[in-house]
C-alpha cells in the first residue's frame, strides 16, 4: 500500500511533469511534440536517461542541458526530485525503443 505522503509526492511530480516537462518530452515522454523534436528533447524511456543516476537527472533539470533550459529557477530541489521519482516510475518500467 502507498502511503498518503507518497501518494502526493508522485501527484504533484505528475502535475510538475505536465506543467513544465510536457510540452517539450510529450505526454509519454517520448519528446515526439512538434518543440520536443525541434529541440531534440530526449526520450524519458531511453538507457541514455534512465541509466542516470537521480543526482544527475537532478542536475539536468535543475542547470539544463543543451537545449534544455534550466529549471532551478522555477522548481525548488523537492519539486525536481518529485518529477524525477515520477519520471522514473512512468517512464522507467518499459525498454527503450
Amino acid at each position: 500500500m502507498i502511503s498518503a505522503s507518497a501518494a502526493g509526492q508522485a501527484g504533484s511530480g505528475a502535475a510538475t511533469f505536465k506543467n513544465k516537462c510536457q510540452l517539450c518530452h510529450g505526454p509519454d515522454g517520448t519528446g515526439d511534440t512538434p518543440l520536443g523534436k525541434q529541440l531534440q528533447a530526449a526520450n524519458l524511456h531511453s538507457k541514455d536517461v534512465q541509466k542516470k543516476t537521480n543526482a544527475e537527472l537532478h542536475k539536468v533539470v535543475h542547470d539544463g542541458n543543451g537545449n534544455m533550459p534550466p529549471f532551478g529557477e522555477q522548481l525548488n530541489d523537492d519539486e525536481i526530485d518529485q518529477v524525477i521519482k515520477y519520471v522514473r516510475a512512468t517512464f522507467g518500467k518499459t525498454a527503450a525503443k
